[in-house]
């Protein structure tokens, strides 16, 4: 399992930019790891933009900003880098308290154990 901790971003509905929130600490678990891996190879192969699927939040141990709190319809979003092709990823939700948009910054499929 790996343990991250990352930047995070608040995007408030109607804002025209993203407001730093603070660091995004979680784990990602050897499941989630794998549909990372997967997802990364079926962008190799199909050339989509990017491919989202839903975090497994049971097992994730998720620790948000205080200003953040509770994250609804947590995803991760996989994309590759223009050039060389390898996958990044990033998480992606929605703060309970308001229906703002919070994402982390991208980290790369490589650098997961």
């Amino acid at each position: 399992m790996n343990t991250l901790t990352i930047k995070s971003w608040c995007k408030p509905q109607g804002a025209e930019k993203s407001i730093p929130m603070g660091e995004l600490h979680f784990h990602v678990n050897d499941a989630d790891h794998l549909r990372l891996e997967e997802a990364e190879e079926r962008l190799q192969k199909t050339h989509e933009p990017d491919m989202m699927f839903d975090a497994d939040m049971e097992h994730m141990e998720l620790v948000t900003p205080s200003e953040c709190g509770t994250l609804s319809d947590l995803q991760f979003r996989v994309y590759l880098s223009k050039g060389d092709e390898r996958g990044h990823f990033h998480l992606v939700g929605h703060r309970e308290s308001d229906g703002s948009l919070v994402y982390t910054n991208a980290v790369m499929i490589d650098q997961l154990g």
